[in-house]
């Protein structure tokens, strides 16, 4: 099936240099979709990221969700770990759950996160990597929600004055983008898996007790979330773990 494009590519700065770079569970998952025949995701995908870097020099990750296809496309401009932070949002909930559950865009910084109790796990996750702002957009298609989009940044007014801006330019690329995507959450892990897993194992037993202690859950529940939300995000347990681990100052 034909991708649909709302925006010409010039609409996106084609020959702009590209600041932002796929991670690389990603990078493995646009092979994945190339394989399926889907050429063109992943030069929309740069010429997207890339235009979002040129109007927002702060921005330092982005990452977009598809609900039909389970699919997370994540590109970072540093080696902040943007998609564990994701991770961090679909095992406690957060900024871009909220937007999508409500149509409704979510802006955020460091203080307000942080006085968002039921954000806890998130705000901690974000403050430890050095993020001081996100900004959260549901996607929109014939009046339905059908995905999100995450975006961090460098500090606390990052997107002020251009959260419209960018709505408009992930909104108009989104629909029928990954027409082609059919990814199920257990290939994503397959394609994610750490050769060093026995050693990061030590991270995801102790994500599994904050959460147990955080949130009441019972130890087989918390590995359940775990593994589910590191799924959505596209990254292995043990990232999220790590992220988890370092938001709230354990080390092994």
């Amino acid at each position: 099936m034909p991708h649909s494009r709302s925006m010409s590519p010039a609409a996106y700065g084609v020959g702009k240099r590209l600041d932002m770079e796929p991670i690389p569970e990603t990078h493995a998952a646009l092979e994945e979709l190339e394989r399926y025949g889907d050429l063109q995701l992943r030069e929309d995908l740069e010429q997207l990221v890339g235009r979002a870097k040129e109007r927002i020099p702060g921005l330092l990750g982005v990452s977009l969700g598809m609900l039909s296809q389970g699919l997370m496309l994540t590109y970072v401009a540093s080696d902040v770990d943007v998609a564990a932070l994701d991770a961090v949002q679909y095992v406690d909930d957060g900024p871009c759950e909220e937007a999508v559950r409500t149509a409704e865009v979510v802006q955020t910084d460091a203080n307000a996160l942080l006085d968002e109790d039921r954000w806890r796990l998130f705000a901690q996750a974000t403050a430890a990597a050095g993020i001081e702002s996100t900004l959260s957009l549901p996607i929109r298609h014939g009046g339905v929600v059908t995905g999100g989009v995450n975006l961090y940044g460098t500090t606390a007014d990052t997107f002020d004055g251009h959260v419209e801006e960018l709505a408009k330019l992930f909104g108009a690329w989104a629909p029928g983008a990954v027409a082609n995507a059919d990814l199920s959450f257990e290939t994503r892990l397959e394609a994610v898996q750490s050769p060093g897993r026995l050693k990061a194992q030590a991270h995801v037993d102790q994500a599994i007790g904050l959460l147990v202690s955080a949130r009441g859950l019972d130890p087989d529940a918390a590995e359940e979330r775990l593994r589910s939300a590191a799924a959505r995000a596209g990254v292995s347990i043990f990232v999220l773990a790590r992220a988890l681990v370092d938001a709230f100052g354990w080390d092994s």
